[in-house]
């Protein structure tokens, strides 16, 4: 991944409260921005205005901005796909089609003489992008983007998600997507169930949407879509995006001892390489902890997702901790002592053998 970006809605903001809300993205090191024309209504001159206003402050931040348009819209700011010299007077330096045309407008319009990007839309999946790279576009200024999608049950699913953006990296085009959190104030459109751009990150916080995506290891930048995000929540994404393995947030048992604890959340786990198929097994816990006792307690049957600890039943196995993949029965040997929280399943099902993670309580 290479850059994390938010959004603004000029038409629905302040400019003071943009203005905030850039400041403290900038300086948690977000440096994109995303906008939109699309829900834009009124005198078009006063709309400008207010676009150019926060996108020129963000370059002075510097960062760069996405303006999202469509061919409707080209009409009615008077523009044409051969003169974008709009979209460089207001600061943009990406013009995303939400819809596009026949591929060879697209293509033409990466020769601009200004360099903005332009960015179709990789949700609209088929062969469109195949169709554009027929017109001999120029590679250093076209990129991808999926959409958002804030109606609940309408977002991508995840096989799709996936299959329509290794279209683009057989291109080696820079891609993003979007992610959202809880805390926004602003979206560009009434109904908003949360704007995500698979509908498996609906459930998820924020910080599981990041690791979801740099585990899925196609998209290069990733957009908050709501806007005006709390400080915390900012930072909490800001966050997810450093970590160094990916995260699983899970719930977990109410007796546990102090060792167990430890053994969940104190250490960096690795996925064995010799893996069965039926469970996740992180074996240095029991190397480490050999001399511990660890009683048998919790010893329910088990079932995907659960996490279980090697009791001291269990010999050379004591202390081992192991994310369960398949259903079986208890045989006394396995302290089930929490679960993968049900968001976070999809997370838990991009982690490869021989990769490290760690385990966070939500």
């Amino acid at each position: 991944m290479h850059e994390l970006g938010i959004s603004i809605y000029p038409s629905k903001s302040q400019f003071d409260e943009m203005k905030a809300y850039l400041d403290d993205a900038h300086s948690l090191g977000y440096t994109r921005i995303f906008t939109s024309l699309l829900e834009v209504t009124g005198d078009a001159k006063s709309v400008v205005e207010n676009f150019k206003n926060i996108i020129m402050y963000g370059n002075e931040l510097g960062m760069q901005t996405t303006v999202d348009i469509n061919p409707k819209l080209f009409k009615q700011l008077g523009i044409t796909y051969d003169e974008l010299g709009f979209f460089a007077k207001i600061g943009a330096t990406t013009v995303r089609l939400d819809e596009g045309f026949t591929g060879y407008e697209e293509a033409k319009m990466t020769y601009n003489p200004y360099n903005l990007k332009i960015e179709t839309n990789i949700s609209r999946g088929q062969h469109y992008i195949d169709m554009v790279w027929d017109f001999g576009p120029n590679p250093r200024n076209l990129i991808g983007s999926h959409n958002f999608y804030p109606q609940i049950r309408t977002g991508l699913q995840k096989d799709y998600f996936i299959q329509t953006t290794e279209r683009y990296k057989q291109y080696n085009l820079e891609t993003s997507a979007f992610i959202d959190g809880t805390t926004g104030k602003v979206g560009p459109w009434p109904v908003a169930e949360r704007m995500v751009s698979m509908e498996a990150q609906r459930a998820m916080s924020a910080a599981s949407q990041v690791q979801l995506m740099k585990q899925i290891n196609l998209i290069d930048n990733l957009y908050i879509s709501s806007s005006l995000v709390s400080h915390d929540e900012l930072k909490l994404i800001a966050d997810a995006y450093q970590t160094p393995y990916p995260v699983l947030e899970i719930e977990l048992a109410d007796d546990l001892t102090a060792i167990e604890r430890q053994i969940i959340l104190d250490e960096v786990h690795l996925y064995r390489g010799d893996c069965s198929g039926y469970m996740i097994r992180s074996s240095q816990p029991r190397i480490k902890y050999a001399a511990e006792d660890v009683p048998a307690h919790n010893l329910i049957d088990i079932q995907p997702g659960d996490i279980v600890i090697g009791n001291t039943s269990f010999g050379q196995y004591k202390g081992e901790l192991q994310i369960d993949l398949a259903p079986w029965e208890n045989d006394g040997h396995y302290n089930v002592v929490g679960h993968v929280h049900a968001s976070n399943m999809p997370v838990l099902e991009t982690i490869k053998p021989w990769q490290s993670f760690t385990l966070i309580e939500k």
